[in-house]
């Protein structure tokens, strides 16, 4: 493995020194947050970034700082729209990019809702499942040609996905009440599962996929609690760790959030993380335990044999949508 990094890295350290002209590579959700700060960084070091979005207009506001620095350098951020929760804008996406033809070093599948009221997309999926999941699913998959032989395809998972396995029989909370954080968890399992498989579908290409759990920080993934209920959920954190004998877990900065996200892209051995779950910047270790704030990677969001069945189910729910 690449020299070593962890928790208090941030996206510069990890970076450092490494020249990533004539690199491209594709990032969603980069108008705020963890997706801002990816974007940053490559740009940085000369990359030529494309972002995928909801909103183009407020994309151009938000990165237009960072496009004119990367004009500077040579580097250069394009922007494309992209709504996770619409098949159709994707196929839009993915229509385009083909059709431009150019191919990416690597994908991040970045974007993400997080604990939203019951909701469903445009093509009736729960809204979390919906757009975590079978968007990035959708996407992904539609630019796999474009991603070059040896490439990587990073996609942001959480700790939370040890809150709830997939539920591949009622993906749509219809036969069971909805529970925001539940709904969450599961779809964050799901994006595990994704990358695992996808890592095995395609690494006869040299292409090797990981998902990611970047850490808790401010951004606006948590726009959908209150204040109190944020207070809340960090207060039940730190008494769940406190109570399993593990250290208070810490906020991370968001370049330090964003850390493993460019460290797995860009750094890490590509053959040993592929089909792995990282954090700070490492392989998280399989941690069972019924703590649903402890560190590591739950066994189930590592099984093969349920993201297979778990990218059969995606491919026949997009197809009938």
């Amino acid at each position: 493995m690449n020299k070593s990094f962890n928790a208090k890295s941030t996206t510069d350290d990890v970076l450092a020194s490494v020249d990533l002209k004539g690199k491209r590579f594709l990032i969603t959700g980069v108008s705020s947050g963890i997706g801002l700060e990816t974007a940053r960084a490559l740009l940085a070091q000369g990359a030529n970034v494309v972002g995928a979005v909801r909103d183009l207009t407020k994309a151009m506001l938000v990165t237009a700082p960072i496009r004119d620095a990367a004009s500077k350098s040579g580097a250069s951020l394009e922007l494309v729209e992209c709504d996770l929760a619409s098949l159709q804008s994707i196929r839009s996406c993915t229509d385009k990019l083909l059709a431009d033809g150019r191919q990416f070093d690597a994908i991040i599948a970045n974007a993400g809702v997080m604990a939203t009221p019951f909701g469903r997309t445009v093509d009736g999926f729960e809204t979390q499942f919906g757009i975590n999941h079978l968007g990035h699913f959708a996407l992904v998959t539609g630019l796999e040609p474009l991603l070059i032989d040896n490439g990587r395809l990073v996609v942001l998972s959480s700790q939370a996905h040890r809150v709830a396995d997939v539920d591949l029989n009622d993906p749509n909370f219809e036969q069971q009440t909805y529970e925001p954080f539940v709904a969450y968890g599961r779809s964050k399992t799901a994006n595990a599962l994704f990358a695992l498989e996808f890592d095995q579908r395609f690494r006869h290409r040299g292409i090797r996929a990981a998902s990611v759990m970047p850490g808790n920080s401010f951004t606006d993934l948590a726009r959908h609690f209150s204040q109190e209920q944020l207070q809340g959920l960090f207060e039940t954190v730190g008494k769940a760790r406190a109570e399993s004998g593990l250290p208070p877990a810490e906020l991370k900065e968001i370049p330090q959030a964003a850390a493993t996200s460019v460290w797995a892209a860009v750094v890490a051995n590509q053959d040993d993380i592929g089909g792995r779950y990282l954090e700070d910047c490492a392989i998280a270790p399989i941690n069972d335990t019924p703590n649903p704030f402890a560190d590591g990677v739950r066994s189930y969001a590592l099984d093969a044999e349920i993201a297979k069945h778990l990218w059969a189910k995606s491919e026949a729910w997009i197809r009938q949508a």
